[in-house]
């Protein structure tokens, strides 16, 4: 489809990424059978992990920050004994151990990685050292035709929970429920809770359950051959694959989720109709009713919010100085 025959579709696709597919190559599909003029996705996955992927059309794009903030939940399963140069399965062998954690030990060791701890992300990771990407400096090394990278400072990180799922299923794995913030590296976590127990491990299997308001029960998925996962039916209707025709019937709407379903975790104020309008022309709105001022007392300044007049979101607008001031007008 030209760019020209390129539509104006506003809201959210929730993808269930498959295996093997990075997150650009998804929504270069995902553009390409619905025709949409704006597109963009909310987190990226490894080609290697599977699971949520939101997808943002139109207007949606506006709010993709509010996604990519949101809490995440993770399955990861870890395979002990190896230590990998991009610590998951894809990489090359660089450390070995015999020894294998107990249930217990593997228990015991889990509460040090929950809260605000410090993470050295994988050096097959696309954080910018002296202007280059970290993995493409990793990859040249690999190749032959570069100097190791230097070593990654550590980075803040926040993890709400960890749990081992099924212990003692296996001696060789072991699989985890994780939920965190963003910009947590699941390898990482695993590289490093295999060290803490005294041996070595890499990702071995990763999907993505949850980003912010998007679940596997709202998910999508590209070939209907695919065997179904958590909160997908095995039924074509629910692939992408026929995205293309259901833009132009009723079913789509069944996928598309409303732009606003990104928002749910800030402030929602409602507007009357002249609110919105100034809004609209980006100009300030100081509060003309007493229930309006009572809510804004209660938002400290510089909170962000939604806009909406009735159903319609109007704007994202920051509380400035006793004022709700526009930040991104939607155009719905």
């Amino acid at each position: 489809m030209g760019r020209a025959e390129r539509r104006a579709i506003h809201g959210w696709i929730v993808l269930d990424k498959p295996l093997g597919l990075t997150s650009t190559a998804a929504v270069a599909r995902v553009r390409r059978l619905t025709g949409a003029a704006k597109i963009g996705h909310g987190g990226t996955l490894d080609p290697l992990a599977t699971g949520i992927l939101p997808i943002a059309l139109g207007e949606a794009t506006k709010t993709v920050g509010f996604a990519m903030t949101g809490a995440k939940t993770y399955r990861m399963r870890i395979a002990w004994g190896e230590e990998r140069s991009t610590d998951d399965r894809e990489g090359v062998v660089t450390a070995t151990s015999a020894v294998r954690p107990a249930p217990a030990d593997i228990e015991a060791v889990l509460p040090r990685f929950v809260g605000e701890i410090l993470q050295v992300p994988p050096a097959f990771s696309a954080i910018k050292v002296a202007g280059r990407r970290s993995y493409a400096l990793a990859r040249a090394h690999a190749a032959g035709a570069g100097e190791a990278p230097p070593p990654l400072a550590a980075r803040p990180a926040r993890v709400d929970a960890i749990r081992s799922l099924d212990p003692g299923a296996s001696r060789e794995e072991a699989e985890f429920e994780v939920e965190c913030g963003k910009g947590v590296y699941m390898r990482s976590l695993a590289r490093d809770l295999a060290r803490a127990l005294g041996t070595c491990g890499h990702v071995a299997a990763l999907r993505r359950t949850r980003v912010g308001p998007f679940d596997l029960s709202q998910a999508v998925r590209f070939d209907p051959d695919d065997p179904p996962t958590a909160g997908n039916s095995a039924d074509p209707e629910n692939s992408l694959d026929t995205m293309g025709d259901l833009c132009h019937k009723p079913p789509l709407i069944a996928h598309l989720l409303p732009v606003a379903t990104a928002l749910d975790d800030i402030p929602a104020l409602a507007l009357t109709e002249a609110e919105a309008e100034r809004l609209r022309h980006g100009i300030a709105v100081a509060p003309g009713s007493a229930d309006m001022v009572r809510r804004l007392a209660a938002l400290d300044d510089g909170t962000v919010a939604s806009a909406f007049q009735g159903e319609r979101l109007v704007a994202l607008v920051e509380i400035r100085d006793g004022a709700i001031r526009p930040v991104r007008v939607m155009n719905l």
